[in-house]
């Protein structure tokens, strides 16, 4: 098959060429162009939800050189718009791939570009921040392509949670973490602490591997939508609710901010993760702003606060929770902040069973330093902390609520 030259086209007038792979190219594709730090796991971040509408460039030069097989991914697809590396691997050397990852992006009609100079690329973000950018076909002008991209939607006009969340909620979810994993966190020995506790986790573009975390620990884990509801969440009378990950802007999920508003009322036991996490800071009365050119990647240091433990994290985000808008008396504090930048990482609320973390605790790909938080959620002192004032779910008037959202 002859050679298919291609361009990345930047807002900012910049171009980068290489050659296509994976799925033809129709066109054009467009997307908010990032760069991602990771070494590996390339799989676990194309089938990141979170991802949902960028072109994600990996600065680490070799890609795909184990292939990908259906267990490591993260969600039911590719979510990227467009993948860029500096070279494709031409062999697959693992002996658990199923596919390589050019098989992989074709499957789900996603293209690649290969050959490209990431290192000046991702300099080039560092300097600009995150950047609108279209691939063509190399037979295209470049001023056509520049056009293409300073008219390309930014993320922020996008509906994407909507994309990516499940279609139908997921009564329950029975996967567990990979046995060697189980057995480095040892999670598997706090199945029968932890043994009947029931947690709903709300999927605005949840990873595989944070339910994986929860079942590993016994945990009976619900999914539900998106747009669920104070009555669809609290039928399951859950003893714990994670507000995933996903992508896109906080700002436009007005109802998932609601919804987090009346569980903190309720005092149900909540944990926010990134995305969820910045749900969680508007909530609080925060406001929320967009990073130069995020936080993407396995090598974010982070400290704790009040251990002044410093944790290396996996990241995957655009917005950040704005410290100095959390409201003084509102209870809620900065618990956690990125070493780099000294954005928050963390909140925690002083009397609530509530708490987010910015980065993404289980890895996947990415160190598992901080997989302790998932241990929290169900944990006992703050099932005890909500059981006192807990409103009981016949109390919530499921019905009327019901027919309200008809």
């Amino acid at each position: 098959m002859p050679e298919r030259r291609g361009i990345l086209a930047l807002e900012s007038g910049a171009t980068f060429e290489g050659t296509l792979f994976a799925a033809p190219l129709h066109g054009s594709t467009h997307g908010e162009v990032v760069f991602n730090t990771c070494m590996s796991g390339y799989q676990e971040v194309i089938t990141d939800p979170s991802y949902a509408g960028q072109v994600v460039v990996m600065t680490y030069p070799l890609i795909g050189n184990y292939g990908c097989r259906d267990d490591t991914a993260e969600s039911y697809r590719v979510h990227c718009r467009a993948l860029v590396v500096r070279e494709l691997s031409a062999d697959v050397g693992h002996v658990r791939a199923e596919r390589s990852l050019e098989e992989e992006l074709s499957r789900f009609g996603i293209t690649g570009l290969t050959g490209v100079d990431t290192r000046a690329l991702t300099r080039h973000l560092r300097d600009h921040g995150t950047l609108r950018g279209v691939i063509g076909a190399a037979d295209a002008t470049t001023a056509e392509l520049v056009a293409a991209a300073r008219t390309a939607p930014f993320v922020t006009d996008e509906a994407l949670v909507a994309e990516v969340s499940l279609t139908q909620p997921w009564e329950r979810f029975t996967e567990r973490l990979d046995p060697a994993l189980e057995r480095g966190l040892e999670v598997a020995g706090r199945m029968d602490a932890y043994a009947g506790t029931r947690v709903v986790v709300v999927d605005y573009g949840v990873k595989r591997n944070q339910l994986r975390a929860l079942s590993s620990r016994g945990v009976d884990v619900i999914v539900v939508r998106q747009d669920a509801r104070l009555a669809d969440v609290m039928r399951h009378e859950p003893h714990g609710v994670v507000l995933s990950n996903g992508p896109g802007d906080p700002s436009r999920l007005p109802h998932a901010v609601e919804l987090c508003r009346d569980l903190l009322e309720r005092r149900v036991p909540l944990l926010g993760i990134c995305l969820g996490h910045q749900i969680l800071g508007q909530a609080a009365g925060a406001s929320t702003s967009r990073l130069k050119f995020g936080h993407h990647g396995g090598n974010h240091p982070v400290r704790d606060g009040e251990s002044g433990s410093v944790y290396v994290t996996s990241q995957n985000h655009e917005f950040q929770v704005d410290a100095a808008s959390l409201p003084a008396d509102s209870g809620w504090y900065v618990s956690e902040r990125n070493l780099n930048d000294d954005s928050v990482e963390g909140l925690r609320h002083r009397t609530l069973p509530a708490f987010s973390v910015q980065y993404h605790p289980e890895g996947a790909p990415g160190p598992q330093d901080r997989a302790g938080v998932f241990d929290e959620v169900g944990a006992d002192e703050l099932i005890e902390l909500a059981a006192q004032d807990r409103v009981d779910v016949a109390d919530l008037e499921l019905g009327a609520m019901v027919g309200d959202q008809a």
